[in-house]
């Protein structure tokens, strides 16, 4: 797409990726629940920075995270298992997409556009989910324990992009998330930052950091 912004309608790319939380679902009242609960039962103050960086961790990522944060005797594994058992039922039957989001990606499949999740979170939580079927939306889920690797590094969107068979410079990438925005365009990606909603997101630097900016899907004219 070279140095041309990319256009959402009609689209000038021929897969797009999408992260999960905060992107394409208003999850941000979720995770702040389960983070407050996680670090209240250790005596430990929630703070918006602590969010921002499990954002970009994952699960196994952040768990190590937390660990060496807060100088915790447990075990990593242990940790995922007690977020994902607290999360659980919230997403099961709470967590929906955002306005806008299945209209979009459908309108996008019917013309033929390559879709793809790319995010961290556990795919157990994704697939457990009563109100979303991803199964119908993408035509490939990439999660986190898929790559190995934190959001700051590319290789989730990379391994998004060769589950679809496109290249990257014929991708766009929807993420909420700094280092996310600037690890996929560093790659080739072509980007769009989204407005979460969460009062953690350092909302002017993921407008910086991206090639455009959405606030919310509705407001993508599709005609």
């Amino acid at each position: 797409m070279g140095c041309t912004p990319p256009r959402l309608w009609p689209p000038s790319f021929d897969a797009a990726i999408f992260d999960f939380d905060g992107t394409i679902a208003d999850t941000a009242w979720l995770w702040q629940e389960v983070d407050r609960t996680f670090l209240g039962a250790r005596g430990i103050e929630y703070t918006r920075d602590y969010a921002r960086a499990l954002a970009v961790l994952g699960f196994a990522g952040g768990a190590i995270y937390t660990i060496e944060r807060y100088g915790l005797d447990e075990d990593p594994d242990e940790i995922c298992a007690e977020w994902t058992r607290l999360s659980h039922a919230l997403y099961r039957t709470r967590v929906q997409l955002r306005p806008g989001v299945s209209r979009y990606i459908e309108a996008l499949r019917a013309r033929g556009i390559r879709t793809a999740l790319a995010t961290a979170n556990e795919p157990e939580l994704i697939q457990s989910m009563q109100r979303v079927d991803v199964g119908s939306l993408f035509d490939a889920c990439v999660h986190g324990r898929d790559v190995g690797t934190a959001k700051d590094q590319p290789d989730i969107y990379l391994e998004a992009a060769r589950r679809v068979g496109v290249e990257p410079a014929r991708c766009i990438v929807f993420e909420d998330i700094v280092p996310g925005i600037v690890a996929a365009r560093e790659a080739g990606f072509a980007t769009c930052g989204l407005h979460s909603g969460d009062p953690a997101q350092l909302t002017d630097d993921v407008r910086d950091a991206a090639d455009l900016f959405l606030r919310e899907w509705i407001d993508i004219p599709l005609s």
